[in-house]
């Protein structure tokens, strides 16, 4: 029988972590052990692929890469178990409606999902939903996820058939008239986009003209992108996973290649733990994007 095998483009979107990271790993650690292919390509069996996505989850939570190599895959099994018992819902109203909606997508019940999610669309009204709802049921999937109730292909369930109710929500919308111009992306390695599509809805519905790129954009491009469209404000988003030692680096960098006129906001809960920069704007908070908005507008008044 055969054994499924990855290239090294697959395993890095997979893992997380970088193709030099994985080469690197190979010559210092003896870790992971790839084989080649007909090409002399680097090709990782799935057991392989599996240890490296638990290395990296745990490297999230402070592990040294290290010594997670070195450690037997059933105690890091054991530092970071996936089949734990699932966690008690808070006791009010509003927390079981929304343990119900992350029961339809436990139950791969994507029709459902979708109704009632519309349904609460229609009853909270777009800002409501993004701040009471979405946001929420953002963060519990990634606790899920962590302590084991969300498989990998459920949390992608839930983040795709989210991010088109919102897409739909954000296209209903009129257009911007009041300003300012937003860029909305994330830098190279940040996949996660729903942070950056909740800014959007509630920016747009406050008559922001906002201009999606998705993610993973180059630094150079961000500064290029906001040149061309003449952006008042870039906005980025980091989500939880990705290592916050990273972010005022690039975040420096782009403050230096952009336009000196355009803005930077910066939000998402990798940035949780950031203090404020020169030239940017933090916002840990959905809200703190809302006051952000009416302040620019104070400015140009």
């Amino acid at each position: 029988m055969n054994t499924p095998s990855f290239n090294i483009a697959a395993v890095e979107r997979d893992t997380g972590l970088s193709k030099d990271v994985l080469r690197m790993w190979e010559r210092r650690y003896g870790f992971p052990v790839p084989d080649r292919d007909s090409n002399g390509e680097r090709c990782y069996p799935a057991e392989q692929v599996e240890r490296l996505r638990l290395i990296k989850r745990l490297m999230d939570q402070g592990h040294r890469p290290g010594k997670l190599i070195a450690t037997p895959a059933e105690e890091l099994t054991a530092l970071a178990p996936r089949r734990s018992a699932r966690r008690e819902p808070e006791p009010t109203a509003e927390a079981g409606e929304l343990a119900e909606l992350l029961a339809l997508i436990k139950q791969h019940d994507a029709g459902a999902y979708q109704q009632a999610m519309q349904q609460r669309l229609a009853r909270q009204g777009l800002q409501r939903f993004v701040q009471d709802t979405v946001a929420p049921l953002t963060r519990r999937v990634g606790e899920y996820w962590e302590d084991g109730n969300f498989e990998v292909f459920e949390e992608h369930l839930f983040t795709e058939l989210t991010k088109r109710l919102l897409r739909q929500a954000i296209a209903a919308l009129p257009g911007g008239q009041r300003g300012p111009r937003v860029l909305l992306t994330s830098v190279p390695e940040e996949q996660h986009v729903l942070g950056l599509l909740m800014v959007e809805a509630l920016l747009a519905l406050e008559g922001a003209e906002c201009i999606p790129l998705g993610t993973q954009m180059p630094l150079l491009e961000i500064a290029r992108a906001a040149s061309a469209h003449r952006a008042d404000i870039v906005a980025l988003s980091f989500s939880v996973a990705f290592p916050v030692r990273q972010i005022p680096a690039l975040l420096t960098q782009l403050r230096q290649i952009m336009p000196t006129e355009t803005g930077l906001w910066v939000g998402g809960g990798g940035t949780a733990r950031l203090t404020g920069q020169p030239g940017m704007t933090l916002l840990p908070t959905l809200d703190a994007a809302l006051q952000a908005l009416a302040a620019w507008r104070e400015t140009q008044a």
